[in-house]
């Protein structure tokens, strides 16, 4: 009996088997999200996972978050036949859609995460690799760009954060896509169409580009990420571990709005998911405080599963996910990945579910958008 068969045997009987409730959001959720917000500014100023590259020109394509493990790398799950991970395009990758409750899954994930070691370091150090999928300008045919980052976000006040980006280069979304843009002619430098992006097509480039590395003071010499609100290293080390107060310390900071903008409107439920997301994947936390986010969202009614997704570097998981409508993209899906084995999130999947908008050529199960983590973990070595 595997783990998932394990779940729905314990489950308890007069719980039954209710279906979950696939309203709202994709939570849309990014690494530059969860950076502090420099105080002389609303919106947040930081680089997306992307990388610098595409800082300016992909502010509005869905953006995903890096997923973290207490001691420093994440593991690589078998695949379903029990071998080697299964190589897929993370571009078309459906999954396959089940009725188990998320609360199950997610209660079961919080269970794991407590029973996690911690570790120590003077920075708190990630590496992921970031896929997104666009349309060619010309040419009928799609690309996936990708785009590895690394961050070293210092433990003491003071310090300062270090990060390095590497553009890996675009390629061909499939093999479809590959014949097309070899009718196309190959070029090594593709325009392609960015949702929500005025001023024209991005060009990107097939080949790898140089890593930059860059450094620069924490904002107001000790904010360290953005959780509904700046924190600290000691708000993060300090927060509530029982799911009833981190909700409670959490909505302080909700006003009615998304996280990026407040002119548009967002309920609390998904506000929660939104942020907590963040929290769970990208943030050092204790696995105390990791295990009472995950009962949080245990709760809210709009989270579904889809079990059997693969990760865009082969690693098979189950999913949590909620939906939304997005101006201009229809509607998303966005699905937190977890490793049910461990606990432990290995990444962060955007899907279309209806096309709209710039995605309105985007078939229904198409990946736009993922971040798979390398590494994370604490670590006493700065970028040399």
């Amino acid at each position: 009996m595997n783990l998932m068969d394990e779940l729905r045997a314990a489950r308890p009987a007069h719980l039954g088997d209710r279906p979950v409730d696939p309203r709202t959001r994709d939570a849309e959720l990014a690494r530059a999200m969860a950076r502090p917000r420099p105080a002389r500014r609303r919106r947040v100023t930081v680089r997306p996972a992307w990388g610098l590259g595409l800082a300016g020109a992909a502010a509005a394509v869905t953006a995903v978050v890096v997923v973290v493990s207490g001691n420093g790398t994440v593991p690589t799950p078998r695949g379903p036949d029990g071998g080697r991970p299964v190589a897929v395009s993370p571009s078309t990758v459906p999954g396959t859609r089940v009725r188990l409750s998320a609360r199950d899954v997610l209660l079961a994930a919080a269970k794991k995460a407590d029973r996690r070691s911690e570790g120590d370091g003077a920075y708190w150090h990630t590496a992921s690799v970031t896929r997104s999928v666009y349309s060619a300008a010309r040419g009928g045919y799609r690309v996936m760009d990708l785009q590895r980052s690394e961050l070293w976000t210092p433990a003491a006040a003071g310090g300062e954060r270090w990060g390095r980006d590497q553009t890996l280069g675009a390629r061909p979304a499939t093999e479809e896509d590959r014949q097309a843009w070899e009718r196309a002619g190959s070029p090594g430098e593709i325009d392609v169409v960015v949702p929500g992006k005025a001023g024209g097509p991005l060009k990107l480039k097939t080949s790898a580009g140089k890593a930059r590395t860059s450094h620069g003071p924490l904002v107001d010499g000790d904010k360290v990420f953005w959780l509904g609100r700046n924190v600290t290293m000691k708000d993060l080390r300090g927060l509530p571990s029982d799911p009833g107060g981190l909700k409670r310390w959490l909505l302080r900071s909700y006003d009615g709005h998304d996280t990026e903008s407040s002119s548009v409107p967002m309920g609390s439920d998904t506000w929660l998911f939104r942020v907590s997301v963040g929290l769970i994947t990208d943030m050092p936390v204790t696995p105390r405080v990791r295990g009472a986010a995950f009962r949080m969202l245990a709760g809210l009614d709009t989270v579904k599963v889809i079990e059997n997704v693969v990760d865009g570097e082969g690693r098979q998981g189950t999913a949590v996910a909620v939906e939304e409508r997005v101006k201009g993209s229809g509607v998303l899906e966005h699905r937190l990945i977890l490793d049910m084995a461990t606990g432990q999130a290995l990444g962060i999947q955007s899907v279309v579910v209806e096309p709209g908008g710039r995605r309105a050529d985007f078939e229904p199960g198409t990946v736009v958008g993922s971040t798979t983590v390398l590494e994370a973990g604490w670590t006493d070595a700065k970028p040399s």
